[in-house]
């Protein structure tokens, strides 16, 4: 019975070593091919070089920590990937006292809509892996958190933080109030379902879940989150 038991631990142990050879053998293969197409250098310049790029100084705070809070709290302590993060992910898909979250981090977000890559297959995933590790390595935590939100869909067409908050509030992304900029931070995680033309309801019930991450990770206190809720945008 031992030696049956050491047996399968050891298929096993060669089957999980076997397809993390193949998913990141794969993976940077992909990485490899797109970025001899076009380097991630070129593709951020590119965004940094749009008409309606809004630079770090000219974001609201507000919306940088209501962004983070829903996405990914653990933004300034992982590499591009947070493995704690996405067994959270996991747990929370069975525990009703946690709220709900992707896997995905801000960077491994960035990274798939730099390069297009919205297809949700296990190359992908791997590819996208390898472009988020160059984007942790080579720029800065506020340089990546820039520029996943100007690059985001907000819905309804809306590309970005300034054509969202233009678009939606009539607000330059500067003057972002937390009330205003934890109602945008929510969309990204459903743009069809959480834009503030069609489904506002639906972005203000989300506005609550960004409201509360705020007060979780201690942005804003708990006692505010209806204050935050129920004011004017």
């Amino acid at each position: 019975m031992k030696k049956f038991v050491k047996f399968i631990f050891k298929l096993l142990l060669i089957l999980i070593i076997a397809f993390v050879g193949i998913f990141f053998g794969k993976g940077y293969w992909g990485y490899l091919e797109l970025t001899q197409q076009e380097s991630v250098d070129q593709v951020v310049s590119n965004v940094m070089s749009s008409p309606n790029y809004v630079s770090y100084e000219d974001i609201s705070p507000e919306l940088i920590r209501a962004t983070i809070a829903i996405e990914d709290r653990r933004f300034y302590d992982h590499g591009g990937v947070d493995y704690i993060g996405l067994v959270r992910a996991a747990v929370s898909q069975f525990d009703d006292d946690l709220l709900k979250s992707g896997g995905s981090t801000i960077t491994q977000q960035l990274a798939k809509n730099l390069y297009e890559m919205f297809d949700s297959t296990w190359d992908r995933k791997s590819t996208e892996f390898f472009v988020a590790k160059y984007l942790e390595k080579h720029y800065s935590k506020n340089e990546i958190v820039t520029l996943y939100v100007n690059v985001i869909n907000y819905g309804n067409n809306y590309t970005g933080i300034y054509e969202a908050s233009i678009g939606y509030l009539d607000t330059y992304p500067e003057d972002l109030t937390v009330a205003q900029a934890s109602l945008l931070a929510g969309i990204p995680q459903s743009p069809s379902n959480y834009d503030l033309v069609y489904h506002f309801e639906a972005a203000k019930q989300k506005q609550l879940s960004v409201l509360r991450a705020m007060a979780e990770c201690g942005y804003i206190s708990e006692s505010d989150i209806n204050a935050y809720y129920n004011a004017s945008v």
